[in-house]
């Protein structure tokens, strides 16, 4: 249900981040949420928190909101960072991101658990309120520069997407994360591997998931200190291709501790890709088009980790848990050799020169 209007509906969200001020957008998105949070609490206070139809049409409206305000997030960022400061605060903020993704449904279940159903749902509504008031109070407005005066949503939108297929460097990057993802993602067999093949169980499955999660914390802590900036092509193929044998590594392990060795590298390779996807955008997209650039980035991203998991489904139906997992690592490893030849400007991507010339101009 989420994954529907975010594949649909983010090439118009990046048409509206660069048609409109980026912070309005934002704080528009952040006030939905938190409405649709509330609704969420005052249906499980009414006794109706079981009520699966209602829950499925608020993920849907989730879905729709976040297409629209994930491309106006991604560009407000970019606004704001200070020239010369793009490679460490791409990697600060991917940190963050990690440590939300990390924290968030523990907290979240903690909550439920104590405070029951309707006060969890109000207090994830008063957090978005908060972080619209946040945003409101110290991010200022700044008027949209990416229209042309009779252009239409869909020459903007086809605008957008024929300069993300013109530049082999954003090209190169999305092709390799869409692919390694949809192929060499294992998350949807998780469950699987805790139960049929370590026999863990729900407590083995809850470590498990969090191994990837901690791997990226970690890589991107690293990168605030040590970001991947003159040799960023090298290492973004090289974490890439790292997260293939990890995967396959993973796939044909038979002890829990070395399976969530390879998931934790796995997410080491995984975080540090994201810190380099990041400043990739921050520095090769046009400020006017960079709502538009990044949401055609987000096709590419919910397509690989909905339709990722899809195809891990379907493959470990017909052939098995273990071999649909290996062999999506092994494709992972054949795709990087691939773009490696195709695109050799992201083989030899400099972040540092990039962030040099972005701060001259």
């Amino acid at each position: 249900m989420q994954a529907i209007p975010a594949i649909t509906l983010v090439l118009f969200g990046g048409v509206v981040a660069d048609r409109f001020s980026r912070q309005s957008v934002a704080l528009v998105g952040r006030g939905i949420f938190a409405a649709l949070c509330l609704i969420l609490s005052i249906t499980a206070a009414l006794g109706g928190g079981t009520a699966v139809a209602g829950i499925y049409v608020v993920a849907l409206l989730l879905g729709c909101a976040g297409a629209f305000i994930t491309p106006a997030n991604q560009g407000l960022e970019a606004d704001e960072l200070p020239d010369g400061n793009t490679l460490r605060a791409a990697s600060l903020l991917t940190s963050v991101t990690q440590a939300g993704t990390l924290s968030g449904p523990v907290v979240a279940s903690f909550l439920y658990d104590i405070i029951g159903a309707p006060l969890t749902y109000l207090s994830l509504a008063v957090g978005f309120a908060v972080s619209g008031l946040l945003l409101f109070r110290y991010v200022p407005p700044r008027p949209a520069v990416g229209v042309k005066p009779g252009e239409g949503i869909l020459a903007r939108i086809g605008e957008g997407l024929r300069f993300v297929m013109s530049d082999q460097i954003l090209l190169g990057s999305s092709a390799l994360d869409l692919f390694a993802v949809f192929f060499g993602g294992a998350t949807a067999l998780l469950p699987v591997f805790a139960s049929d093949i370590l026999h863990v169980g729900p407590l083995g499955f809850g470590v498990l998931r969090s191994a990837m999660s901690v791997g990226s914390l970690l890589a991107t802590l690293v990168a605030v200190r040590h970001p991947p900036s003159r040799h960023a092509g090298i290492v973004f193929h090289a974490v890439i291709a790292g997260f293939g044998v990890a995967i396959i590594g993973f796939a044909l392990s038979q002890n829990f501790y070395l399976s969530c060795a390879f998931l934790l590298l796995a997410g080491m390779c995984d975080g540090t890709s994201v810190v380099v996807r990041r400043a990739i955008i921050r520095l090769g997209a046009p400020g006017a088009m960079r709502g538009r650039i990044t949401a055609v980035r987000m096709v590419f991203v919910s397509s690989s980790n909905e339709l990722g998991d899809f195809e891990s489904g379907m493959l470990a139906g017909a052939i098995g848990a273990v071999p649909a997992v290996w062999i999506g690592g092994v494709i992972t490893l054949g795709v990087v050799a691939a773009t490696a030849m195709l695109a050799p400007k992201l083989l030899r991507l400099d972040l540092e020169q990039m962030e040099r010339e972005a701060a001259q101009s």
